[in-house]
């Protein structure tokens, strides 16, 4: 059976947060080292039952889009092969092979860049009330899950662990991180 990681513990490297699902460590000036745990997150909340081997799931499934979309657009992927990672980090293979990634620092924006195809999710609740998404003003009578006109850039507030995501104009969006920035995420 496979034993699942709840909390990675890697006393040597410097955690700087654990998020919903995933623990992050400072591992030198330029990289950082991310682990996805097994911890199961709804609704921005944490259970307390995680699931074994998901987070090396969620690894693969990350890996694969990176290096897949890399000619497309650059990342912050160095490695996820714990054979190429510093010593530091190797000392923990245990728990740390197969859920890990070896990232170039970069600065972190505080929004979520979401586009919406469909009608559907918090998208769905809003448009009920409003007649709007993100406050951008929709046709009238659209169904639950039905195609969009057009998709939508529909960002949200990158909440803290604890808080929860907040979706917002994208006029917002650019009030945030700035104009240049906003128009460059939302191509």
């Amino acid at each position: 059976m496979i034993e699942a990681l709840f909390e990675s513990n890697c006393p040597d490297l410097k955690l700087i947060a654990r998020g919903k699902v995933r623990d992050l460590y400072d591992v030198d000036a330029d990289t950082l080292l991310f682990v996805a745990t097994d911890r199961i997150s709804a609704y921005d909340v944490i259970m307390n039952s995680p699931i074994a081997g998901k987070g090396k799931i969620l690894t693969q499934i990350s890996v694969f889009w990176f290096n897949y979309l890399k000619d497309v657009v650059p990342n912050h992927l160095i490695t996820a092969n714990i054979d190429e990672m510093p010593e530091s980090v190797q000392k923990y293979r245990s728990q740390l092979s197969g859920r890990s990634l070896l990232v170039k620092k970069v600065t972190v924006l505080p929004i979520e860049a979401i586009v919406r195809g469909y009608i559907t999710g918090s998208g769905w609740k809003e448009y009920q009330k409003k007649g709007s998404v993100c406050e951008i003003q929709l046709p009238e009578n659209l169904r639950e899950s039905q195609r969009l006109p057009e998709a939508l850039f529909t960002p949200s507030t990158k909440a803290e662990y604890g808080d929860h995501d907040e979706n917002i104009h994208p006029d917002r969006c650019a009030e945030i991180i700035g104009e240049e920035r906003a128009k460059e995420m939302q191509k």
